[in-house]
């Protein structure tokens, strides 16, 4: 089933039901620009069914690491132009990951304070820096929202522009969106927070903008319920995510991507693992990510589990990791050293 070709909807048929997963690599130029040996790396990898890219930042304040794509002016879209014509050339598909860090931007590289839905601070050094610890955000007004949302779907249009199939809008691992879903981070007592439906309703707005914006079929969304990554959870968090799945029936969204760096880990809150929950409370088509080896991929599908399964850390260490597959070659284990070159 992994290897067969997959009808994800009536817009999209994909090669297989392989993905290669959205990995921050920090490959941009200093201005935030796609170079070409980025569309090199991603065009030997075109023989996934679906290419997710890195995250890229939706504009300049939501950056907080270096050299991070950018999808927010004509040079960036110009850049990423580069990427999907030699994806598309070697036949494959690829969908741009939407992306602001909220409260883990830095004004080292934005030069302003981070934003988030409350000041919550992250008490954490900043990867990829000697010493930089995280700032206190400030909390986003009713105005800066609206603004932000405004700011998602041009981006998403400038995807389009850029030649990409899609997007998947980033909303997992304690980014700005996941920050509105999680009572740690969402302090508000407005219409943005201090229930289920108004802590969902930022990545909702996005969604229906976006969704209007361009064919609804073309957009996906990645969530991490398991507040696993630079957040803590809190009681009642799942009741967001419950709410937040079963609005989701109506968009006719192309999937909903599991975000998780390893999909068998158990959460007591969430009656078992991340994919297990999205797939309770939701019908459409589920993304499973997270560890999978391509025998366990096999058997998520055959249970009908999930619906397509992505990988990361092996697409780094295999850019052929889908002939492998093929033709069950050893897989190259993943070598941290990597992460310093793009290949």
């Amino acid at each position: 089933m992994l290897l067969h070709s997959y009808k994800l909807n009536d817009t999209l048929t994909l090669s297989n039901r392989v993905v290669m997963a959205p990995m921050t690599r920090c490959f941009a130029d200093s201005k935030l620009v796609p170079t070409q040996a980025m569309a090199t790396y991603y065009a030997k990898r075109a023989s996934a069914g679906l290419i997710i890219t890195e995250a890229t930042i939706i504009r300049a304040d939501g950056q907080g690491y270096p050299n991070c794509p950018g999808i927010f002016n004509k040079e960036q879209i110009k850049g990423w132009e580069a990427v999907t014509k030699a994806v598309h050339n070697q036949g494959g598909k690829i969908f741009c990951q939407l992306w602001h860090t909220g409260r883990v931007a830095h004004s080292h590289y934005t030069g302003k304070a981070p934003i988030a839905p409350s000041a919550v601070a992250l008490d954490d050094r900043v990867p990829r820096t000697d010493s930089l610890r995280y700032e206190m955000p400030q909390a986003l007004s009713e105005v800066d929202i609206l603004g932000l949302i405004n700011d998602y779907i041009l981006a998403a249009k400038n995807a389009l522009d850029a030649g990409f199939d899609g997007v998947e809008i980033h909303g997992a691992n304690g980014y700005l969106i996941d920050q509105f879903l999680h009572q740690q981070t969402n302090l508000r007592n407005d219409d943005w927070g201090g229930t289920p439906e108004k802590r969902a309703r930022f990545v909702l707005e996005i969604i229906s903008e976006i969704t209007q914006a361009i064919n609804s079929e073309r957009v996906g969304l990645r969530l991490s319920p398991a507040a696993y990554f630079n957040l803590e959870p809190i009681e009642g968090d799942e009741k967001t995510f419950e709410y937040l799945l079963g609005q989701l029936e109506s968009f006719n969204l192309a999937y909903v991507h599991v975000g998780m760096f390893d999909d068998s880990t158990v959460f007591d809150y969430l009656d078992g693992r991340v994919s297990e929950f999205i797939r309770r409370h939701y019908s459409g088509k589920v993304i499973g990510c997270g560890g999978y080896t391509q025998q366990t991929a096999e058997q998520e599908l055959k249970n009908n589990s999930v619906d397509l399964v992505a990988f990361g850390r092996p697409f780094i260490s295999n850019p052929n990791l889908v002939e492998k597959f093929n033709s069950l070659e050893p897989i190259n284990d993943y070598n941290p050293e990597q992460l310093g070159e793009l290949v």
